[in-house]
């Protein structure tokens, strides 16, 4: 017998709004239009017959999955015309480190980045997958193709990410790094820079061409190193750091005048630092800046 009331409805919905906010964010990188998701998944549950709805959790997961690849596919017009590189809208993960999930896969920011590259079906396949430990058979049902079409999704995902997967540190040595990389940058050391960086590093600035921020990403060890010092004196002045799990990761909040204006990151791999992401788009900080506040 099911409880079709709207108190059952809420309470069947309440109980998997974690997870179903982890589909969505993970489809998406943006924790605002994850929550879009995630609304316009309620009003859908709340206006089916749920007496005939067998497995809540399944329709909930097929309905929010299929709304995140159509906004995926809008969402990709609007990168396309996006101002400087995209990083993903930062969420913290301080009360929970897999964002809803079994596993805190696809949540990482290099990962996210490199999701962007696939079809809308083949993250829907991955993130349902990797992150949520779905069968083939869940999945070829939500997104409607054969069980050998999920696995191929999945299988043509998992190349694509292989680049995503160099980084082999631990948290301890990110977060070691990352704490080395920010006396360096405050201080403006050159040599301390360089010796913290890959060869090939990179710093990607989302700046979202709202605020101030290098709208090309910046390449190369010395090259970085001299970028970061130059703007030392200015950029670090009054600023208060606080450290932060954001997307499952260490993390730096930076905070001027009670505010926070940047979410800062590292990907490492082999005790070097091989990119470093600076996201400052006051619009994609709504999910981090009550963590400082």
């Amino acid at each position: 017998m099911h409880d079709d009331s709207i108190e059952g409805a809420l309470t069947a919905f309440g109980a998997v709004r974690g997870r179903l906010f982890g589909i969505a964010y993970r489809m998406l990188g943006s924790a605002s239009e994850a929550e879009d998701i995630v609304q316009e998944a309620w009003l859908r549950w709340q206006g089916t017959d749920r007496s005939v709805v067998d497995d809540p959790p399944a329709f909930l997961a097929t309905t929010t999955t299929r709304l995140a690849i159509n906004a995926l596919q809008s969402a990709r017009a609007r990168r396309e015309t996006y101002v400087g590189p995209w990083l993903p809208e930062p969420v913290d993960t301080s009360a929970d480190p897999t964002l809803g999930a079994e596993r805190a896969e696809a949540l990482g920011f290099a990962v996210l980045v490199m999701l962007e590259r696939l079809t809308p079906t083949e993250r829907a396949a991955y993130v349902l997958r990797e992150a949520f430990a779905y069968s083939y058979q869940q999945i070829c049902a939500i997104v409607q193709v054969s069980e050998a079409g999920a696995r191929q999704l999945v299988s043509r995902a998992r190349k694509h990410l292989v680049g995503a997967r160099r980084r082999d540190v631990t948290a301890a040595e990110q977060r070691r790094l990352l704490t080395a990389f920010v006396s360096a940058a405050r201080t403006g050391d050159l040599d301390g820079l360089e010796r913290l960086f890959a060869e090939d590093v990179v710093s990607y600035s989302d700046g979202g061409g709202v605020v101030r921020a290098s709208r090309i990403p910046v390449r190369s060890r010395e090259t970085v190193a001299k970028y970061v010092r130059a703007f030392h004196t200015h950029f670090w002045e009054g600023v208060e750091t606080i450290q932060a799990d954001v997307n499952g990761e260490p993390s730096v909040l930076l905070r001027r005048d009670g505010e926070t204006f940047a979410v800062l990151t590292v990907v490492a791999s082999a005790g070097a630092i091989d990119q470093i992401l600076w996201m400052m788009n006051p619009h994609k900080l709504g999910a981090v800046t009550s963590r400082a506040a």
